[in-house]
Parts: structure tokens; sequence; C-alpha cells
């Protein structure tokens, strides 16, 4: 079993960075692809950004150039630097960390960008 606690949300002006941590229960960045997600009211759970098993990175669209996923093996812990937020990234966001056989989710933090 996998725990994954998010923690970094909060709220933040229009223009403003935040930073997200993710920590992992163990070693697993090499047998998992480690994820964020987001889901605003009313709307689906989406893709943030991605850390394949090779360590690829991956963006959505809306992101990109703006957000960015590191890790830190050591630590266990995966990271969302978001910088020029912006209103619409007003969500929950969520760590993720799969592969073929699991599929284990954080309980998810805050984020609200609002003047």
């Amino acid at each position: 079993q996998v725990q994954l606690v998010e923690s970094g949300g909060g709220l933040v002006q229009p223009g403003g960075s935040l930073r997200l941590s993710c920590a992992a229960s163990g070693s697993i960045f090499s047998n998992y692809a480690m994820g964020w997600y987001r889901q605003a009211p009313g709307k689906q759970r989406e893709l943030v950004a991605v850390f394949s098993r090779l360590g690829r990175t991956n963006y959505a669209d809306s992101v990109q150039g703006r957000f960015t996923i590191s890790r830190d093996n050591f630590k266990n812990t995966v990271y969302l630097q978001m910088n020029s937020l912006k209103p619409e990234d007003t969500a929950v966001y969520y760590c993720n960390a799969r592969n073929l056989r699991n599929d284990y989710w954080g309980q998810g933090t805050q984020v609200t960008v609002s003047s």
C-alpha cells in the first residue's frame, strides 16, 4: 500500500506562486508514474503534470510554461511549482502514483487563486 500526503496549498493572488509537495511512503518512483491532477467545482478531474517511470515529464496545455513538476528521490517527494497563477487554476490538487497494477491518490490540497 502506497500512501501519498500532499501539502502546500492555500490562497494566493493572481500572478502569484505556490509549491505543492507530495510525500510518498517509500521509494516508489522507479515503479510508479507520479502525477498531479486537479479538480475544480463542477468539473472532471484533469491531469496537470506527470513524471513517467523513466523520468519523462508531460504537462497539460493550460499549465505549460507556468508549472514545473520535479522530484527528490532521497525524500521520496514530488513537487509542483506553480507560477503565474490564474483564477482558473483554482481547484483541489491531487497527487497520484500509478502503474499497471495499482493506482493511488492523496487526500488533495486546495489551491485558491483570488484577489
